[in-house]
């Protein structure tokens, strides 16, 4: 008899990113524990949250024929080995449990159509006693505890989701590379000189694979889209599932330009100063209009 396998767990423990090699630094390493010693997670502290640091790794650039070009540099936010493992669970958590719809849904006795009449009586019959034909314990019966249709949808912070993605690409340097621009180097849909290309830049096609890329033409989406280990990501699409999910990354020039200038140590859109910016200048703007109101009640 055919049993069915249990569905693979998604745990960032499982991805290649986070195993063991001579490229990765054994402090970071020696603060990922084994998924058997996972606490529950509590929400992060704003102490916690404010250690981040900067994680600057060279990354060779390969051309289309596979020979080395040049070399590039990733300068990205990674928050500390401390809290670097609960950040990432944090967003892969976010990710997964907000992709459920929700709608799974069941009847209970009082909602299954039909069984209002007692089926015999209380008495006199020898049987146990039964006041529905929609009881539980009858086939076509009403479920108990089954699930209701609910939101399993959970917030996390802006600025936390972000740090965890870049967290996550700035362990995954040593099994990343960068390519030069390929998208006008295929003039037909081809799948056989799509998988050519990635044994010239040393991807497995058998293993999993990401490339970020600013814009995939068609002829590129229609040559990859047949490869079962292989994504095609761009900004909009970028994620951690599958960030986490994949054995090797691959970048463009434009697409390492994008992550230092979105998920760099000095990305604008992260100050927190703004805000009490304003707020001294709407202070300061008071004080002097309190002053003008005091010269003009002495004048009168």
């Amino acid at each position: 008899m055919a049993t069915s396998a249990a569905p693979p767990s998604i745990s960032f423990f499982s991805s290649s990113i986070f195993i063991t090699s001579s490229h990765q630094n054994p402090k970071l390493l020696s603060t990922l524990k084994a998924p058997n010693s996972l606490k529950p997670l509590k929400p992060l502290s704003h102490s916690q949250t404010s250690l981040i640091r900067s994680e600057l790794a060279t990354l060779p650039i390969l051309s289309f024929d596979g020979s080395k070009i040049g070399e590039t540099t990733i300068n990205l936010k990674s928050a500390v080995p401390e809290t670097a493992r609960a950040v990432v669970h944090r967003g892969i958590i976010n990710d997964l449990q907000n992709k459920r719809r929700g709608t799974a849904s069941t009847l209970t006795r009082g909602e299954v159509r039909g069984g209002g009449k007692k089926p015999f009586p209380q008495k006199k019959t020898g049987r146990a006693r039964r006041g529905s034909q929609r009881t539980p314990l009858r086939p076509g019966g009403g479920v108990v505890f089954g699930p209701k249709p609910r939101d399993w949808s959970i917030k996390i912070n802006r600025k936390e989701k972000r740090l965890a993605i870049s967290t996550a690409l700035s362990s995954a340097t040593v099994n990343s590379i960068v390519v030069e621009e390929f998208g006008d180097r295929f003039e037909k849909p081809k799948t056989k000189e799509f998988i050519a290309a990635m044994k010239r830049w040393g991807i497995d096609p058998k293993e999993k694979s990401v490339f970020l890329m600013m814009d995939v033409s068609d002829n590129v989406r229609l040559s990859s889209r047949n490869i079962g280990t292989l994504k095609m990501l761009t900004p909009r699409t970028l994620n951690l599932f599958d960030i986490l999910n994949s054995d090797k990354l691959v970048f463009t020039q434009a697409a390492v330009d994008y992550l230092n200038e979105m998920y760099g140590y000095d990305y604008a859109g992260d100050s927190e100063d703004d805000g009490d910016e304003y707020e001294e200048d709407e202070g300061e703007g008071n004080e002097e209009g309190t002053e003008a109101e005091e010269n003009s009640d002495v004048a009168e």
